[in-house]
This record gives C-alpha cells, sequence and structure tokens, in this order.
C-alpha cells in the first residue's frame, strides 16, 4: 500500500459488515471476544448522535475500509470542557506502518479541536508495537488503569 492515499470518514450504516469484520480483528488482537449483542448495540450507538454516544471514524484506501478508530467525549472533573477517549484505534494488519492509524488519531484530534474538547487520550498494553507511533503523536502518562 506504499504511496496511496488513505482518507478518514466517519462510519455509515452501509459499513456495517466490514466494521464487524475490523473490530473482530481489533479484538483478536487483544485475545478477546464479544456477544454478538455487544456488536448491535454498538454500531447502532454510532447513530445515536447524542453527545457522550460513541462516534467511529473509518480509514479507506482504494475505496475500501482497512482500519477503524472508536472515541467518544465525557465530562471530566479536571477540566471544563468534555474530554475524548480513543476507545479502539485498528489498522489491518497487512497496511500496518502506512500512516493509516495517525491519520486515524489525527482525525479524533480534529473532532476535539472543533468541538473545544482538545484532550484526547488512550489506553494501551505495555508490549503493544502501536506504541511506537504513540510516542509520535502524544505524551506517554505514569497512570496505571485498575477495573472492577
Amino acid at each position: 500500500m506504499t504511496n496511496k492515499t488513505c482518507t478518514i470518514r466517519p462510519i455509515t450504516a452501509e459499513d456495517r459488515d466490514v466494521w464487524e469484520v475490523l473490530w473482530k480483528g481489533y479484538l483478536d488482537f487483544y485475545e478477546t471476544s464479544l456477544e454478538q449483542t455487544i456488536y448491535d448495540t454498538t454500531f447502532a450507538r454510532f447513530f445515536s448522535y447524542g453527545e457522550f454516544e460513541p462516534r467511529c471514524h473509518l480509514a479507506i484506501v482504494d475505496g475500501a475500509p482497512i482500519g477503524l478508530v472508536h472515541f467518544f467525549a465525557h465530562r471530566h472533573g479536571w477540566h471544563v470542557e468534555n474530554v475524548l477517549y480513543l476507545q479502539d484505534l485498528f489498522v489491518d494488519p497487512n497496511v500496518r506502518g502506512t500512516g493509516a492509524g495517525k491519520a486515524l488519531i489525527q482525525s479524533v484530534y480534529d473532532v476535539g479541536d472543533a468541538a473545544g474538547t482538545p484532550t484526547v487520550y488512550w489506553l494501551t498494553t505495555t508490549d503493544n508495537p502501536a506504541r511506537k507511533l504513540y510516542d509520535q503523536v502524544a505524551t506517554r502518562t505514569d497512570f496505571v488503569k485498575y477495573q472492577r
């Protein structure tokens, strides 16, 4: 995929099947799976358009979706404005290293800037090879995640 143009666009209802394939690829990377009802609910929420509903952008090359990013706004106790949480980022392994991941992250930054919510954050595993990209486009913090 060298020298091919990658465009980013919001997901549409027609993208349902390819979105599920991409998201399953993401979940496979993290060695997890979800019930079908979660796929159905998450996809439907992309079109709810509420202030805090999740959104999805797709990376497109030659008319085909090759990556996705899921993100949503939420309130934050340390900011007056909302912040954006970049929840899921995935690029097809066959086209990694071509700039699609960076373009997807930038699309979330652009949404935040346009909405006056410039703080964007995400979590990843310590051994994720994408950290090479993340180190270029964001600042790593020392926070550790705990979960119930």
